[in-house]
């Protein structure tokens, strides 16, 4: 028989809905996960038909918002992707509710809506319904960062006496609403695929854990630890207890406790393996202790498992429509989790074997680095910027350095001829800098290249990377022996750099240029130093003088340029001159203690042309010395 409009449903229909959810539920608690499209589609269907095939009736609300419920879950948790947009559909529930007590009430905004309802409406047997969707609503504000329309909801859903016991036992305001909601009995026969008080619990883990993150970013450390040592308190799977204490680990490693780090990372690791960022934070605080031993065996095993690109996380334990992963997605959240690359990963073991000297490893992981390149890099690495990649020719000039160290000098050649030839083409013949030429760039390594265009900046690396491969390859050679061919070398780089005019008198070099200066001034330090020592080695005393007092007007009181100068003085006979530059550089602090004020650290593939521009004579020369100066005081001996 048909119903006419305005009558309340026959209960024989409201009993098949009824049962439609019951077997819904009933076989999602047995699978513990997502129902298949079909039946999360009967299930929508449901709920659709009674919100809009019906009138809104009281009697067949509780049913109706439950199905809605309902509906939003499993709607929600299909999707398996962070909670976005607005719940249009918790918009129209609402919208029912006030129908079915005689409002109208089209223009309010859902936070005007959740008032007027939570104000108006007091029947009992609506109150349950109202507060599952309530805690469906605050996941989605809560997830769109909205805390302070949660907030005021939780307002509105809690009893004032229970406001008052919660704000004694709970410090943070938000955490102490949440805490102080009380959720109604619901009842046994409106199945529910989440309870409201689990949904609760997820609520509150994911609000910790939100606000944890939100303290840490601001620098609030204390503040920040005691949240996420909620949230690791609360309700949450394996995956995201993971995550939290890797975070946790992060927190107090910016408080200056890295064995504390170290534990919480380790934690991180018990609960799932797969947690890979919490490696990758473990190698930087053994770094910042400088425990080399444990830093590369941590990049070694990250960089395995990053190989096996084993992607399954821990088991989650009981399956929920909303968790907490669902609803805290924030970008300091993205980058302490940020998935590094295994191409990344091989590149600092490299760098780090480099510094710490172990150059038989630098150079297997440099050259197994490089046929990562020519396999195809860009296919393996985001192009975004988020990886900490560097730019090729610096790969090749630490490589090159790292051969050099290994006695591998022709190869160190070869290498560095590769970075020469590849960027001749891309240098103009004249550079010169002004004040303030151009804005900071923030466009990603090599969009430049890319566009074919060049801005000053890239044009300055380009210099630098191409008068390093001089640099490095006069140092090869004067490895092997071959005096003249390093002379050469050095002396292109010399050439090289005269292009660019590095200082204007009266005008300093803009503020994002300043680095590319400081390290083409080092490069033409360090020349200057190679070329006039390999002209002492060839007899060619008053050329390497001259080299070595433009050394000193580029970095005045270098150790190695100023020893140098005394060696190149004593070897012109002017003995007494050398002894008064030798007895005013021994007063001055060692070699490995000198260091110019303010200065930047230079590029990893200088330092070992660094460490070859130390001056090695410095004992015999100073015994010559002494006994010379004891010759002029004692004529007589």
């Amino acid at each position: 028989m048909k119903r006419r409009r305005g009558e309340a449903p026959e209960s024989g229909c409201l009993q098949g809905w009824a049962a439609e959810s019951q077997a819904l539920a009933d076989r999602w608690r047995v699978r513990r996960g997502p129902l298949p499209p079909g039946r999360r589609g009967a299930q929508f269907l449901v709920g659709l038909t009674v919100i809009t095939g019906l009138p809104a009736a009281l009697p067949t609300l509780p049913l109706e918002l439950t199905v809605l419920y309902n509906s939003l879950l499993f709607t929600l948790g299909a999707s398996d992707s962070a909670i976005e947009g607005e719940a249009e559909g918790i918009h129209q529930g609402l919208l029912r509710v006030l129908e079915a007590f005689g409002s109208c009430e089209q223009d309010l905004s859902t936070e005007e809506l959740w008032q007027k309802v939570l104000q108006e409406v007091t029947a009992e047997e609506l109150q349950a319904p109202l507060h599952q969707l309530g805690a469906l609503q605050a996941a989605w504000w809560l997830a769109a960062g909205r805390l302070g329309s949660t907030a005021g909801l939780f307002r509105l859903l809690s009893k004032p006496e229970d406001l008052g016991t919660a704000r004694c036992s709970e410090q943070n305001e938000f955490l102490s609403l949440l805490k102080a909601w009380q959720v109604p009995a619901e009842e046994a026969s409106l199945p529910l695929v989440q309870s409201a008080q689990e949904l609760k619990e997820v609520l509150f883990t994911a609000a910790a854990f939100l606000l944890g993150l939100q303290e840490l970013e601001a620098g609030n450390f204390p503040t920040a630890l005691s949240l996420l040592q909620k949230a690791a308190e609360g309700f949450c799977s394996k995956r995201v207890l993971a995550q939290i204490y890797t975070c946790l680990g992060c927190c107090v490693q910016r408080m200056g406790k890295p064995q504390t780090a170290l534990q919480q990372l380790k934690r991180a690791l018990q609960i799932d393996f797969h947690c890979l960022p919490a490696l990758s934070h473990a190698a930087t605080v053994y770094h910042e202790l400088g425990e080399a031993n444990a830093e590369l065996q941590v990049l070694a095993l990250l960089y395995e498992a990053l190989r096996e690109n084993s992607q399954a996380g821990a088991s989650s334990g009981p399956y929920f429509h909303i968790r907490t992963e669902l609803l805290v997605h924030t970008p300091i959240l993205a980058s302490l989790l940020r998935h590094r690359h295994p191409s990344e990963v091989k590149y600092q073991l490299a760098q780090r074997c480099l510094q710490y000297g172990r150059v038989d490893d630098a150079v297997e992981h440099y050259l197994d680095f490089l046929a990562l390149i020519q396999e195809g890099l860009q296919q393996q690495v985001p192009l975004d910027g988020s990886s900490a990649l560097p730019r090729i020719p610096e790969v090749f000039l630490e490589a090159a350095s790292a051969l050099e160290q290994v006695g591998r000098h022709q190869d160190a050649i070869t290498m560095c001829e590769e970075v020469i030839s590849r960027t001749t083409d891309l240098i103009p013949q004249k550079l010169q800098l002004e004040e303030r030429l151009e804005k900071p760039e923030c466009l990603s390594p090599g969009a430049e290249l890319a566009g074919g265009l060049l801005s000053q900046k890239e044009r300055l690396c380009c210099l630098a990377w191409r008068t390093a491969g001089y640099l490095q390859q006069g140092w090869a050679c004067a490895k092997l022996g071959q005096s003249k061919e390093a002379v050469t070398q050095f002396s292109r780089c010399l050439s090289d750099l005269l292009r660019v005019q590095l200082y204007v008198p009266g005008v300093e070099p803009a503020e994002n240029l300043q680095p590319e200066v400081e390290v083409l001034q080092k490069i033409r330090l360090l020349s200057l130093i190679g070329r006039g020592a390999q002209f002492l080695e060839l007899g060619k005393h008053k050329e390497a003088l001259l080299d070595f007092q433009h050394s000193l007007q580029i970095s005045p009181g270098d150790p190695a340029a100023a020893s140098y100068l005394v060696q190149a003085l004593w070897n012109l006979n002017r003995k007494q001159e050398a002894a008064a530059r030798w007895q005013k550089l021994s007063q001055s602090p060692p070699e490995a203690d000198w260091q110019p004020a303010g200065q930047r650290p230079f590029p990893l593939y200088l330092l070992s042309c660094l460490r070859q521009a130390t001056f090695p004579h410095g004992e015999s020369l100073a015994r010559s010395i002494q006994h010379y100066l004891g010759t002029i005081q004692d004529p007589s001996s």
